[in-house]
């Protein structure tokens, strides 16, 4: 099983602590990609036009400032750095040391920055997005799907496959041979079903922390699903999975709202 995350917008920056240790990251082969990205970010970061060329506005100024100094800035676990929705859902910054060795072998959190990382790896807070065009390297989505799948791919060694990233995400590593199966969630409201964002990450937060923490290892989308249903229990409206001939089969969760 290897459960596939987006990585937060917002980032809580570690406010002591040594820095980046590249040689305790987990994929360990992708450090000459990661000091590359992060060269030409910090570089960036730097010109007058910075704001513009990371696609954000005059309000994250300190943190395309902060970027200039990343790999001098305190790493942290990024299970604290990552915040946001997904991230509280799954309380992730309150994981212990045994349920991040197990998030250390079965989670990935798929960044502009890094690649790949587990939640146990230890990294600054960074702004920088996966939709992002870099400099010289160009788009980021084009230059991690370089790179990733040889990493990924071994690791899902041929287990599920368990999508929950954004379309920006699923650009940068597509599954080759696994069981692959996107995470599709909607909210029933007075008869009607729509998608709605914060409930969509929050469920996918829940779901992450239920897998990795009661040692679920579903092998298939069906095993997926019951692993769902048993997690959402009374607020599971619907269940389907839906097949694709190209792509990830989707598991569309629907939670009454």
């Amino acid at each position: 099983m290897l459960i596939l995350l987006p990585p937060s917008e917002g980032k809580t920056a570690p406010a002591a602590g040594s820095p980046v240790d590249f040689g305790s990251l987990s994929h360990p082969g992708l450090e000459a990609h990661r000091r590359r990205v992060g060269d030409a970010l910090a570089k960036v970061s730097g010109q007058r036009n910075a704001m513009e060329a990371l696609g954000v506005g005059a309000s994250l100024a300190a943190e395309v400032e902060r970027n200039r100094t990343v790999w001098d800035n305190p790493a942290a676990a990024s299970s604290t750095v990552y915040t946001g929705v997904l991230y509280d859902a799954a309380g992730m910054a309150d994981w212990d040391a045994a349920t991040l060795d197990k998030a250390r072998e079965s989670v990935r959190i798929v960044s502009a920055l890094w690649g790949a990382v587990s939640p146990a790896d230890r990294i600054p807070a960074y702004r920088l997005s996966m939709g992002t065009s870099l400099g010289r390297l160009g788009g980021l989505a084009t230059y991690w799907r370089k790179h990733l799948p040889a990493e990924l791919d071994a690791l899902a060694d041929g287990g599920l496959v368990i999508d929950c990233r954004s379309a920006s995400y699923v650009a940068a590593y597509r599954p080759a041979d696994s069981p692959w199966v996107a995470v599709s969630v909607q909210r029933e409201l007075n008869g009607k079903r729509a998608v709605v964002s914060h409930m969509a990450k929050h469920t996918r937060g829940l779901l992450a922390a239920h897998l990795v923490r009661d040692d679920a290892r579903p092998e298939t989308a069906a095993d997926l699903a019951d692993a769902a249903a048993g997690m959402i229990g009374d607020a599971l409206v619907d269940v389907s999975l839906t097949p694709k001939a190209k792509g990830p089969d989707e598991l569309t969760l629907v939670i009454a709202g």
